[in-house]
C-alpha cells in the first residue's frame, strides 16, 4: 500500500497534471512529501493591518484594508499595465498589474471593502504595490496571525503559480483525513527525550503557525532531524571505514625522528604542534588507517608536523609523498624539506608536470627500490607509472583543490593503503568541520611560533593612494619586497575596477628604481613560474598579481600586502592573501584599498580584517555572512546544499547536539554500524524494530542517490 508521504503531487487539489509539470521543473516537487518540505523561507505578520500613512523607507510584506476608487488601463503591448487607486479610509495608493491586464480588470470591484497584501515600493512620491494578493474583506473571520512566505521563480510566477495558491495546496494536503497516517521520522526515544512535537504537528506549524512558539518548536525539530541523519550518516561510514581498512602500524620512533628532533629544529615546537604530533603518534599504532585534517592558520607550523609525521613512517621502513595543488607551492615545499633531509641523510625529490625526461626516469627507478625516502609532487605524484616500493604515509596539502578520484589514487599506491594526513590553511568552522570533515579525525593548530608578529591591517581610500606609496617606498628602501593584487586582469567596462596591466604600467612608473613581476592565471604555467621566481630569489623586488598568489607563495622578505578593490573579495581570500606576508621576523602591513563609499556588508567584512587576524574568528564571521555553501573547499562535499532548514553559520548548538545524539545511537545499535571502542551503550538510546526502520527508511530517502563523500579522504 502505497504511503500518503508517497503520492504524485498532482492527484492534489488546486495543483493537476499541468502545474504538477511546473513544480517538478522548477523546484524537484514531484510528491506530497516534497511540497511538504517545501517550507516558507520566511514569515509575515498579518495579525494586524497597516495604514498607508505608516509606510517609511523599505517595508516589509504587509496587508492593508480599503477599497479600490478607481481602475484605469495604461499603455500599449508589452508596457500596458492596469492600475488601481486603493483607499484605505485616510491615504491613498496604487496597485499595478503587468500582465493579465483584460482579465483582471473585470475581477476586482469599486467601492467594496478589500485586503490587500504585497510589498509597498515609493516611486514619484506615490506608494505602489506590483500585483499584490487580494480578498475580500471578512469582518467575522479571525486574522491570519504569522503567514509563511514560499520562494518563487520567475517561471512559476509567470505561469500563475501564486502564494495563495500554494498556500491553498498545502492547506488542501494536511485537511485530508490521510494525512494523519504521515510515516513519523524519528524514533519515539528522541522524540520523548527531546520534548519534540510529532511529524504531523510538525509540518502544520512549519506551514501555518499558530503562534511563534509553535513555529520555533517546529523550526528546531526540523534542524535537529536534517543535521541527526546528516550526522549520523557520515559517523556510520567513518566508523565502518575505520573496521575494515587496515592500516600500517608504526610502533617505533627511531634515529631520524629523535636526531632531528634533538638537533635540527631551530626553535621550539609549540604546544599545539606537540599536541597534534601526539594525536598523529596515536593514530598510527591502532592498525587502522589514519585519517587526519591538520588545520592550521597561515605560518602556524603545519609544514614541520607533517615533516616529522613522515619521519615517523622512515623510522618504520616506509616511504612517504607530499601531494600540493601547484607547481609553485611543490616546489616550496621540497626547498623547504630539502635543507631538513640533507641534514639527516634522507633522500627527498621533487616530481611534478615540469621535470623532464631523465630526472623522471631516476626518480620512478628510485620509488621502486626504495632509495628515495620522500617524494613531493602535483598530481604528477598519482600518475599510473608512478609505483612505491612501500608507501606508508601520504600528505595532502589544501585537499579541497583536488578532486575525489585524484585523491583515491593515493590509496592505491600499496597493497595496505598509506596513513592520510590533510592540511589546509583555510580555517573552517567547528560546525561546518564535523560535516564537511565528518569522517576524518581533525587537529588544531591554534597558536604561532615564538617571534612571529601580526600583520598590521590598514583600511584605506584612494585618496589616500600618496601616504600608501610612501609607505611602499621606505619599505623598498629598507630592501623589503612587495605584493600588489588585483582583482581583473585586463580593465572591463561593466566593472568600475582597476586591472592588473592599468597597475603594472602604473607600478612601474611609480617605483622606477626596482624591477617590477607580474603573475595572473591566464599566463602559461611556464611564464607564470618564470615571472614568480624573479620575486622569490629578488630579482623582482614587487609582484603585481593577480589571486593565483593566495596559496603557496613563501617569501620571508615581502612585508606589504595591497589589495586593490578590496570590497570585491571574501574575508576568507583576504585572510589568505594577507597571509603571504608577516612570514620573517619583520613587521609587515596588509593595506586594504576601497572606495570610500561602501555599502554595508563590504565596510562590516573590511572592518573584521582589521580588527583581527584570527583565521578561525574570520571563517566564523565569513559562514554567517556568505553562509556555509560559499566557503572555500565546501562545494566538493554537496553537504552544506542538502540542508533545507538548518543553518551551519548559526545552528553550532543544534549541531552539536545532533552529533551526540547520532554517536549514541550508533553506540547503542549495532545493527546500524559498528560501536565505538570503549564507549559504553546507554540503554535509553536502545532502538525497539520499529525506531530501526524508522532510521533505516530516512537514511535511505535522504542519502540513497547521493555519493559517498565520506569514504574518500
Amino acid at each position: 500500500m502505497q504511503r500518503f508521504e508517497d503520492n504524485d503531487i498532482k492527484y492534489l487539489k488546486g495543483i493537476g497534471e499541468s502545474r504538477a509539470r511546473l513544480l517538478a521543473e522548477q523546484l524537484e516537487i514531484k510528491k506530497f512529501r516534497d511540497l511538504l518540505d517545501y517550507y516558507p523561507f520566511r514569515y509575515v505578520d498579518r495579525s494586524r493591518f497597516y495604514k498607508i500613512e505608516e509606510f517609511r523607507g523599505e517595508m516589509p510584506l504587509l496587508q492593508v484594508k480599503g477599497e479600490f476608487i478607481s481602475f484605469r488601463k495604461e499603455g500599449e503591448g508589452r508596457r500596458r499595465r492596469l492600475v488601481g487607486v486603493f483607499h484605505d479610509g485616510h491615504r491613498m495608493m496604487e496597485c499595478v498589474w503587468f500582465s493579465k491586464v483584460d482579465t483582471l480588470a473585470d475581477v476586482w470591484q469599486t467601492r467594496k471593502p478589500y485586503v490587500i497584501f504585497g510589498k509597498p515600493t515609493l516611486f514619484n512620491s506615490v506608494w505602489s504595490m506590483s500585483h499584490p494578493e487580494i480578498e475580500a474583506y471578512d469582518a467575522t473571520r479571525p486574522p491570519v496571525g504569522l503567514q509563511g512566505i514560499y520562494s518563487m521563480t520567475e517561471v512559476m510566477r509567470k505561469r500563475g503559480i501564486t502564494q495563495k495558491m500554494v498556500q491553498n495546496a498545502v492547506k488542501n494536503m494536511l485537511a485530508m483525513p490521510a494525512f494523519n497516517s504521515i510515516s513519523e521520522t524519528l524514533p519515539v526515544n528522541i522524540i520523548e527525550l527531546f520534548r519534540f512535537p510529532d511529524i504531523r504537528s510538525t509540518y502544520r506549524s512549519l506551514h501555518f503557525p499558530a503562534d511563534a512558539d509553535s513555529l520555533r518548536r517546529a523550526r528546531e525539530r526540523m534542524k535537529f532531524e536534517e543535521l541527526f541523519y546528516l550526522e549520523l550518516q557520515i559517523l556510520r561510514y567513518s566508523r565502518d571505514r575505520g573496521r575494515k581498512i587496515a592500516g600500517h602500524i608504526l610502533p617505533v620512533i627511531g634515529e631520524k625522528f629523535n636526531g632531528f628532533y634533538a638537533n635540527c629544529i631551530p626553535f621550539e615546537l609549540t604546544g599545539a604542534q606537540k599536541r597534534v604530533l601526539r594525536e598523529i603518534r596515536a593514530d598510527m599504532r591502532t592498525g587502522r588507517q589514519m585519517n587526519r585534517l591538520i588545520q592550521g592558520d597561515v605560518g602556524s607550523g603545519k609544514t614541520m608536523v607533517a615533516f616529522m609525521t613522515m619521519l615517523m613512517g622512515i623510522d618504520n621502513g616506509f616511504q612517504c609523498a607530499l601531494m600540493a595543488p601547484t607547481e609553485i607551492l611543490a616546489s616550496q615545499h621540497y626547498e623547504t624539506m630539502r635543507g631538513w633531509c640533507e641534514q639527516i641523510g634522507l633522500n627527498i625529490r621533487l616530481l611534478t608536470g615540469s621535470t623532464k625526461a631523465k630526472p623522471r626516469r631516476e626518480i620512478h627507478a628510485g620509488l621502486s627500490d626504495g632509495t628515495i625516502d620522500i617524494l613531493v609532487g602535483t598530481h604528477a605524484l598519482i600518475e599510473d607509472n608512478v609505483e612505491f616500493a612501500n608507501l606508508g604515509i601520504a600528505v595532502i596539502d589544501e585537499q579541497h583543490r583536488f578532486g575525489v578520484a585524484q585523491r583515491a589514487k593515493l590509496w592505491h599506491k600499496n597493497t595496505i593503503p598509506p596513513h592520510v594526513l590533510v592540511m589546509t590553511a583555510t580555517p573552517i568552522p567547528r560546525t561546518l568541520a564535523m560535516t564537511v570533515y565528518g569522517d576524518l579525525d581533525v587537529s588544531v593548530i591554534d597558536e604561532l611560533p615564538p617571534g612571529r608578529k601580526p600583520v598590521d591591517t590598514w583600511l584605506r581610500s584612494y585618496d589616500h593612494r600618496g601616504e600608501v606609496n610612501r609607505h611602499i617606498q621606505r619599505q623598498l628602501d629598507e630592501g623589503r619586497q612587495i605584493y600588489i593584487v588585483y582583482p581583473l586582469v585586463r580593465e572591463n567596462e561593466k566593472l568600475d575596477l582597476r586591472s592588473l596591466e592599468t597597475g603594472y604600467d602604473i607600478t612601474v612608473r611609480t617605483f622606477p628604481q626596482v624591477q617590477v613581476a607580474m603573475v595572473h592565471g591566464q599566463m602559461s604555467a611556464a611564464d607564470k613560474d618564470a615571472q614568480m621566481q624573479r620575486f622569490v630569489s629578488g630579482e623582482a623586488r614587487i609582484l603585481v598579481a593577480t589571486t593565483v598568489i593566495e596559496v603557496g607563495v613563501n617569501v620571508p622578505n615581502a612585508t606589504v600586502m595591497v589589495i586593490e578593490n578590496a570590497e570585491r573579495f571574501g574575508l576568507s581570500q583576504l585572510h589568505q592573501l594577507r597571509g603571504r606576508v608577516g612570514r620573517g621576523a619583520d613587521r609587515s602591513w596588509c593595506i586594504l584599498m576601497a572606495k570610500r563609499e561602501l555599502s554595508a556588508d563590504s565596510r562590516k567584512r573590511l572592518g573584521i580584517m582589521t580588527e583581527t587576524s584570527d583565521g578561525f574568528l574570520i571563517s566564523e564571521a565569513d559562514m554567517k555572512m556568505r553562509g556555509p555553501g560559499d566557503m572555500e573547499g565546501t562545494q566538493q562535499s554537496g553537504i552544506a546544499f542538502s540542508l533545507k532548514m538548518a543553518n551551519l553559520a548559526t545552528d553550532g548548538q543544534i549541531v552539536q547536539r545532533a552529533r551526540e545524539a547520532a554517536i549514541a545511537i550508533l553506540d547503542a545499535n549495532p545493527e546500524l554500524g559498528p560501536v565505538a571502542e570503549g564507549i559504553a551503550a546507554d540503554m535509553r538510546w536502545r532502538l525497539d524494530n520499529t525506531g530501526l526502520q524508522i532510521i533505516a527508511s530516512e537514511l535511505h530517502r535522504r542519502f540513497a542517490k547521493e555519493t559517498d563523500w565520506s569514504v574518500i579522504s
